[in-house]
């Protein structure tokens, strides 16, 4: 196929989870043999932390307007097979409708970002789809599963909404023989709404246990923020950083944005990455977790501090390395890029076909 996405970046990770989930899936998709085109908005942000300016699979080109879009890649968009564009897209409703007006071949929507883009598209206030977008593109491609696709459908009047969930790369995130430097590790850009679950999760586990050591790495962190002493702050970390930040925890945390807590069946890409390291995980509470992981199997669920203590002391080293080992594999199984190229494959020829 001949497949054109419009993401919101795949040449920098900074400040956001997309990169890694478009440097995944055009990869697969190239190495399965389609010709994939990435564009992206060329902004100053992106720009200055840009961590693979030349992504060595597909091809990758930014712009600067949308003249500048229209301009260069017309034909593209007009000849391809799918057509997607993806949620944060600047200026993503104009850019959604001029690749509804332009496309031949399947198009589609990414939405990274399920809830939270149905909470604005509530208020009124997403700039990257409207609510009459919705029902030009054949397929609404959703990071959330479960009774949202439904609504979705129902409320928005999507043809078919189907979950391409995030997923992981097993040649970057793979385990790593070292010695752990924290009893617990978290990584994730700070968020105002996960911040009282880490806050609940972690750092009173840490405040507990002085003699324990934690970790906390991403980026925008408010400085007024207060640590306790025991809590590593670690900036800003390149994907390709991310497993060795992983190997070096005897467990992590996985903690899910309130808007995707309450939708449900919203797994974050740091779930995948860590378990493909083969690090146990300890999980926040949602539902549709079972869907993904086995808890109490392949991952722990916490709902307090002193239930997070209560592993990071109890839980012996055997039983940690076995609960790591087994989440690796349905992660292998079932949550590789490979696996979600495959899926939207399995999509397109589908709504190509009139399904």
């Amino acid at each position: 196929m001949k497949v054109v996405i419009l993401g919101l970046s795949i040449t920098s990770s900074w400040g956001n989870g997309h990169a890694t989930t478009y440097r995944g899936l055009v990869r697969e998709l190239a190495r399965r043999g389609h010709d994939v085109l990435f564009l992206e908005r060329d902004v100053p942000w992106y720009a200055a932390n840009r961590d693979l300016p030349r992504p060595p699979y597909g091809r990758t080109e930014l712009y600067a307007s949308l003249e500048d879009l229209a301009g260069r890649f017309t034909e593209d968009v007009r000849r391809a097979d799918l057509a997607m564009v993806g949620s944060y897209v600047p200026r993503g409703a104009a850019v959604g409708e001029w690749v509804q007006r332009t496309a031949r071949g399947v198009t589609a929507f990414y939405d990274i970002d399920t809830p939270v883009t149905l909470a604005l598209l509530e208020r009124g206030a997403c700039d990257y789809l409207r609510p009459e977008l919705v029902p030009g593109y054949r397929l609404y491609l959703s990071f959330t599963g479960g009774p949202t696709l439904a609504r979705i459908e129902r409320a928005l009047g999507a043809p078919a909404a189907r979950p391409l969930y995030c997923s992981c790369d097993p040649e970057l995130y793979a385990p790593a023989a070292c010695e752990p430097r924290w009893a617990l590790g978290y990584l994730g850009t700070y968020s105002e709404d996960r911040q009282p679950v880490l806050e609940r999760l972690m750092l009173e586990a840490a405040r507990a246990w002085p003699e324990g050591r934690f970790a906390v790495a991403g980026p925008q962190y408010p400085e007024h923020l207060q640590w306790p002493r025991n809590v590593t702050r670690v900036e800003h970390l390149a994907p390709p950083e991310h497993p060795a930040f992983y190997n070096a925890q005897r467990f992590t945390l996985n903690v899910t944005r309130a808007d995707m807590v309450r939708a449900g069946y919203s797994p974050s890409v740091r779930l995948f990455e860590a378990a493909a390291c083969g690090v146990p995980i300890i999980s926040d509470a949602w539902p549709g977790l079972e869907t993904f992981f086995a808890p109490g199997r392949e991952l722990f669920v916490s709902r307090s501090g002193e239930e997070t203590l209560r592993y990071l002391q109890e839980v012996s080293a055997p039983e940690r390395r076995a609960m790591g080992a087994r989440a690796r594999q349905r992660v292998l199984a079932e949550h590789t890029a490979e696996h979600r190229a495959r899926t939207l494959e399995a999509y397109v020829l589908d709504a190509a076909r009139g399904g």
